[in-house]
């Protein structure tokens, strides 16, 4: 027997604003280096994944950005826009964006930072919420 995936979908309206919508609640998190509120963003046993980065589950992820904001991140903000949402199904979809990290005084984000994320979403308990993060630089050197 083969299984068939069924083909991605076009969200509504409404689930394309929910899904969007992560991408904020991620950059305000970081303006307030909240690493709860950014921690709470994804499921239980969600995925983290950055360069040399690998977290799983909440605490985890909550854990390393606490650490972060003191250190690497310390004085950072992130940016990033939604590049395209596809609905895998009527509760999860994927997520593709760009951005990346500004450090103190950009505005911009450098060549050297830009990234492209993927985020597996997913809806729990009404909300959209992150499965798995995963970014890979835009510019390989």
């Amino acid at each position: 027997m083969t299984a068939t995936t069924p083909p991605a979908t076009e969200p509504s309206d409404a689930d394309k604003a929910g899904i969007a919508a992560l991408t904020q609640k991620v950059i305000a998190a970081w303006a307030y280096n909240d690493a709860e509120g950014f921690a709470d963003l994804f499921i239980e046993n969600g995925t983290m994944i950055l360069a040399g980065v690998y977290k799983n589950g909440q605490a985890e992820i909550r854990e390393f950005l606490r650490d972060a904001y003191q250190g690497r991140y310390k004085g950072t903000q992130v940016t990033g826009k939604p590049l395209s949402i596809r609905k895998l199904s009527a509760d999860a979809a994927i997520l593709l964006s760009q951005g990346g990290v500004l450090e103190a005084g950009e505005s911009e984000v450098s060549p050297s930072a830009a990234i492209r994320a993927s985020w597996v979403v997913v809806r729990h308990d009404g909300q959209w919420r992150l499965a798995a993060y995963q970014n890979t630089p835009v510019n390989v050197t």
